[in-house]
């Protein structure tokens, strides 16, 4: 009899590893990826019927995640150690079968190529986690995720080679005058297609299932971006569908449930930042209420707190002040016409301000399309002297409405400002710390990293000579003093040369603002627009 029970016993548990079994890894880098997958056929809809998190927690703090069904009786959590050492965990569901599965890991240092997640730093900038300074070189292709699969290794093969480090990119497919393809999946499961009288399809959704196989080739593509060292600035809501996905209308609950689905899949991803939506006002079926609400269920779901704005239409700003927001997203070609007033912007806010849409490199017929690559390049050098940053796009069509459009299809570049970003980037890389305006009322084209290092824009003008003055003033700094020695380099932005100027400057003060050379010495320019100087003490 006992040895019966004991059978009994022994089949149940063989039954049970069947049905339901773990996996994860032992190791794991610093601010990558540590995953638990669980296996159990779950009756009914496992992306309602489930309930599961887990807590992992180390020796001094702990992180309760949500998971999610990733499809064929698959359960998953994923969790990003920020701290090395060991990491326990447990987790908790409804399922009798997943609750209470404990386990550890060891998280070791990170190594490489990988900085962690990025943060806002000193309040107007950005570092990695590793403590390395990020500045943001943005570009944006839209809908590059829903082309087909050769267009989109053209375009991480683009993109490696660009100097970019962040890329905006929707979720949803885009449906616009330049972006009329028809994606290969879709987010959620299809109850129904149906062809109208104009050979259109009607898609009937189930928003009761999403399509992990979706979201699996989002993640990859996020994956891609990360091992080129590129933030995906994801854009989880937008208006450009007309009723032919319905994605930009549904209702509020589907709406947070996406997003609870979404955070739990992706708030892991160290390269992943949220921006609620690209110009949320012409989402006409959401109030700012609704916004709210949004905002606050991706914060709320995000334990890691990864950086988030919300993005408008032309000079349409939302609420930045919200604790939610970790930077400034705005669409307005107006405070780039000049560096002060990006400045502003930043004095306003106390917020790290990005620029994501200022107007775009091409030949299009919309004015906000049709930017010189001249242009392109000035704005962003305005930008980035003013202490923000600048997200540069492209929009060049030669043959006709279905032409492949990086803005919107991704690619290859067709243009040309995106060599002097990456011109830029390298210099803003090399300074000593990140911008800001020495003199901000006083001064609209110098800017300072700190003591002894000002870079000076002088935009559209043509000079035969720029006589050598600093202001005195050098932000909340250490002003700048009398016998300090300088040399200055001639960077001219659009052929992407530096010079260095054979001649060195002893700062004289001549007021108590401004400081020029001790012998009123110039600098003899070339007669051309869009030239900088850097200067550099060398005492």
């Amino acid at each position: 009899m006992k040895f019966i029970q004991i059978k009994k016993v022994v089949v149940i548990v063989l039954l049970l590893l069947i049905n339901t079994s773990i996996f994860s890894q032992k190791k794991v880098e610093q601010w990558q990826r540590f995953e638990i997958s669980l296996t159990n056929k779950i009756n009914g809809n496992s992306f309602n019927n489930v309930k599961l998190s887990a807590k992992f927690f180390n020796k001094d703090t702990s992180f309760v995640v949500n998971g999610f069904y990733d499809g064929n009786n698959i359960f998953k959590i994923r969790f990003m150690p920020q701290e090395i050492g060991k990491w326990n965990y447990i987790v908790k569901s409804n399922i009798p079968e997943f609750n209470n599965k404990k386990g550890e890991f060891e998280c070791i240092k990170a190594t490489a190529n990988n900085h962690g997640i990025v943060k806002v730093s000193d309040t107007y900038y950005f570092k990695y986690a590793d403590g390395k300074q990020y500045y943001p070189f943005g570009t944006t292709a839209y809908a590059w995720l829903h082309m087909g699969n050769e267009l989109q290794e053209e375009t991480l093969q683009s993109l490696k080679k660009s100097g970019f480090n962040k890329v905006r990119m929707c979720v949803f497919p885009k449906d616009y005058n330049l972006v009329k393809e028809e994606p290969v999946i879709y987010p959620f499961e299809i109850k129904n297609i149906e062809i109208n009288a104009n050979g259109d399809k009607i898609f009937t959704w189930d928003f009761e299932k999403f399509n992990p196989a979706f979201f699996q080739h989002l993640e990859k593509r996020i994956d891609d971006l990360a091992a080129l060292g590129i933030e995906a600035d994801l854009i989880l809501f937008h208006p450009y569908d007309k009723g032919r996905w319905g994605f930009d209308s549904m209702p509020t609950e589907v709406n947070i449930k996406y997003l609870n689905y979404i955070t739990a899949r992706l708030a892991s991803f160290k390269n992943v930042w949220w921006s609620l939506a690209n110009e949320w006002d012409y989402l006409t079926a959401k109030t700012v209420k609704d916004w709210d609400v949004l905002i606050e269920t991706v914060a709320k779901n995000d334990p890691y707190n990864h950086l988030c704005s919300i993005h408008g239409a032309t000079a349409t700003y939302y609420n930045y002040l919200k604790p939610a927001f970790s930077h400034v997203s705005v669409q307005d070609e107006a405070p780039v016409q000049n560096p002060y007033s990006v400045a502003t912007l930043r004095n306003i806010y106390k917020k790290p301000i990005v620029l994501d849409e200022v107007g775009y490199e091409g030949n299009l017929d919309s004015r906000w399309g049709r930017y010189s690559p001249e242009q392109m390049t000035h704005l962003i050098w305005n930008g980035v002297i003013g202490g923000g940053y600048v997200t540069h796009g492209e929009t060049y069509m030669f043959k006709g409405a279905t032409d492949t459009i990086f803005w919107a299809d991704g690619g290859s570049f067709k243009g040309s400002s995106w060599k002097r970003i990456a011109f830029l980037r390298n210099i803003i890389e090399k300074a000593p710390a990140p911008l800001y305006m020495a003199d901000i009322s006083r001064d609209y084209k110098t800017a300072s990293a700190g003591k002894g290092y000002y870079l000076i824009y002088l935009g559209k003008d043509i000079k035969e000579s720029w006589l050598f003055n600093l202001p005195k003033k050098n932000g909340d700094g250490e002003k700048l003093k009398e016998g300090c020695k300088f040399k200055v380099e001639i960077i001219d932005t659009w052929d992407m040369t530096i010079t260095d100027y054979p001649l060195t400057f002893e700062t004289k003060a001549v007021d108590n603002y401004r400081f020029y050379d001790k012998n009123i010495k110039e600098v003899r320019l070339p007669l051309k627009p869009y030239i900088a100087l850097r200067i550099t003490q060398i005492d």
